[in-house]
């Protein structure tokens, strides 16, 4: 991975770049061929990365697989794909997903499709995490932090044309196909993207078959017209779909349908005093289906449910150069989704649920308006702070609950303040305070404290909850000089009516309350890279977070534990060769039966070690060949946080969701 340093200031450099235009991929890039292992954080709590590059260990072709490299990540395991992101041990609305800029949302109301589902990462050019609450300009809530997936604006300074592929195989017949091309002139561009990735059921390391064959599809399509260098006018258009099947509960996803259209328009450089104006709407509608009978074997009566949801949303915005030291970034963003959802069942045949009716049952819409500031104190200092306030609204559309017809509104502030220096020589030191307040999610409003079964719902209802309020300091150094390339962020965070889901089981296994909680959390992300030798480079990593349930004096739940990564590096330039050991500590931490949307504690964990190798050829400067072996001593292993194991006909049921054995895999790329 290469890290460049420049003497300009933050500032300096977001002044070039507005009059410069948007980044476009280089014509004569030449693609890294060492595997990307853990993604630094190379500005202050921020960490970009490549998603087209091969990584280790090789993710499922989704967004949360690809994430979980990144230090402070993990993920909850459902089966081979689809999991659920969760950053410093916050999941589900905590964390903004943006598909760039677009908010998108899933159906399914045990996020069987979470927004991650719908991600193809090598679809985009660049994956964007924003730690903390330490920005307003991309909606409300986001107390864990932010995930951007972005594309670039591809340029023409003359008639041309390039594309990027790759195609990567491996154990469980697991294969790959992804094709990313661009052609234009100075005045248009067509931007395509097409991928494909499927796989079948992955063994454990004890030779034992998971539940977990998927296959993936997707289609991007993006066309440009910029009448100069400073407008652009972009309608975009995506369709994916796909299956999975999952080791962790009664159903799998045998539809992920998505449909995206998408309008954009950027004008830079208009006045001394307005740098850039930007609009943007966009509509995506998900059709998800699940049912007990596609992708495995029936045990009992059939079941099917098809739930959608439609997501409209749109923004403008302005950055404002007010001096040459300070620059504002200004606007307004709207959200409205509604969600619905249709099952059927039947003892014998496949039930038909597509003549029936679909029944809304909860609406959401969201207003907000954003200011955000930085300003340079000197050569050295920076302050960058921002101010947000939203107007929340969420619908009650079902029948027969006791929160039937109600709409309850609520007004979310949020705000931070961020001091950054740069001491020289590849130094800098930051501290920010932070504050998000969030509303109550789909997930949480729809628990059902009274439910007696799967399929009779009592009428106690948690749609009314108090929205959820955290204020967080973070802390780090980066330097990046010389031989060694290192961070370290540490942060502490009150949270304030936290939203805590637990089971009841003497209830039903189906049965589950959302409360509000007090609790408070910290912890650390740190990375280091030494160069000991010209063509050798040694790395480390290490994430850490503990929580506390406050209200009720018990550890907060569904926490990770300590997480460790050690590399090391070989490369000549056309050969290299790496090797990874992941070490993952203990967890005794736990409350069982509580936890988040996604998952509950199920009991404590045992620490693992996971021993991984890889090589790259590096055929010429646009073309690579990776290959390599994850978990190489086919060590058997299951997540702190995956899912309890279900009991699906002809595999074995384990307490938790195991982890792939040994996997091997072999990644071809072309960009030219």
């Amino acid at each position: 991975m290469r890290i460049t340093v420049s003497r300009l200031s933050p500032l300096a450099l977001a002044l070039t770049a507005l009059q410069s235009g948007p980044a476009q991929a280089a014509d004569d890039v030449a693609l890294d061929a060492v595997v990307v292992t853990a993604p630094a954080m190379e500005s202050p709590l921020t960490v970009s990365t490549d998603p087209k590059a091969a990584r280790q260990p090789v993710p499922a072709h989704d967004g949360a697989d690809l994430l979980k490299n990144i230090p402070g990540f993990s993920v909850i395991r459902k089966g081979g794909t689809d999991g659920d992101p969760v950053f410093r041990g916050m999941a589900a609305s905590r964390l903004g997903i943006l598909l760039d800029g677009e908010m998108i949302l899933g159906g399914c109301g045990m996020r069987m499709d979470p927004p991650t589902a719908y991600v193809f990462p090598e679809a985009y050019d660049t994956v964007v995490v924003q730690k903390g609450p330490q920005s307003v300009l991309y909606g409300p809530g986001n107390s864990a932090g932010v995930v951007r997936f972005e594309r670039k604006q591809p340029r023409f300074e003359t008639p041309g044309a390039r594309f990027d592929g790759s195609l990567l195989v491996g154990s469980n017949d697991r294969n790959d196909q992804v094709l990313t091309a661009a052609a234009g002139t100075p005045g248009f561009y067509a931007d395509a993207a097409a991928t494909r990735s499927d796989a079948n059921d992955y063994t454990d390391g004890n030779g034992n078959e998971v539940h977990s064959a998927y296959t993936r599809w997707s289609t991007n399509l993006a066309l440009g017209w910029t009448p100069d260098r400073d407008t652009r006018i972009e309608l975009s258009l995506a369709k994916s779909d796909g299956e999975a099947a999952y080791a962790d509960r009664s159903m799998d996803g045998v539809k992920f349908d998505r449909e995206n259209v998408g309008l954009k328009f950027e004008k830079r450089m208009i006045t001394p005093l307005l740098a850039k104006l930007e609009a943007q709407v966009y509509h995506n509608y998900v059709d998800h289906v699940m049912d007990n009978y596609s992708l495995r074997d029936a045990t009992g009566m059939k079941m099917v449910s098809n739930p959608d949801r439609e997501t409209t949303g749109g923004r403008i915005a302005a950055t404002l150069n007010l001096a040459a030291t300070s620059m504002l970034d200004i606007g307004i963003d709207f959200q409205k989704n509604e969600h619905s959802v249709r099952s059927a069942s039947s003892m014998m045949a496949d039930p038909d649920y597509t003549s029936l009716a679909r029944n809304s049952d909860m609406r959401f819409r969201n207003w907000g308006v954003f200011g955000e500031l930085t300003h340079e104190l000197d050569d050295a200092n920076r302050l960058i702070g921002g101010l947000r306030v939203d107007r929340s609204t969420a619908e009650d559309q079902r029948s027969g609950k006791t929160t039937s017809g109600l709409e309850e509104t609520d007004t979310l502030r949020a705000g931070f303040l961020r001091w950054e220096r740069m001491l020289g020589g590849g130094k800098t030191l930051y501290a920010g305070i932070g504050h998000s307040e969030r509303s109550a999610d789909y997930w949480e409003r729809n628990k059902n404290p009274a439910a007696s079964s799967m399929m009779m719902s009592g009428s106690a209802s948690t749609f009314s909850l108090d929205p959820e309020k955290t204020t967080q300091l973070d802390i780090g150094a980066i330097h990046h000089a010389g031989p060694v390339k290192a961070s370290l962020s540490l942060y502490y965070a009150k949270h304030r009516d936290y939203i805590l889901i637990e089971q009841l089981p003497l209830v039903s296994s189906y049965a589950s309350d959302a409360r509000n909680i007090d609790a408070t959390t910290y912890g650390l992300e740190g990375d280091v890279a030494y160069q000991f030798a010209p063509r050798w480079t040694g790395t480390a990593t290490l994430a850490w977070v503990h929580g506390e349930n406050d209200t009720d004096g018990t550890p907060l739940a569904q926490l990770p534990p300590l997480e460790g990564r050690l590399g090391l590096e070989y490369d000549t330039g056309t050969w290299s060769a790496g090797a990874l050991w992941r070490l993952v500590s203990g967890q005794h931490r736990v409350d069982v039966g509580a936890g988040n949307v996604v998952g509950q504690d199920i009991g404590p964990t045992a620490g693992f070690g996971v021993f991984s190798i890889n090589a790259g050829y590096r055929v010429r400067k646009d073309t690579v060949i990776s290959a390599g072996i994850d978990n190489l001593f086919d060590k058997t292993y299951a997540e702190h946080i995956s899912r309890s194991g279900a009991m699906v006909s002809g595999y074995d049921q384990t307490i938790r969701v195991n982890e792939p054995g040994r996997t091997i895999w072999l990644k071809a790329r072309m960009a030219i």
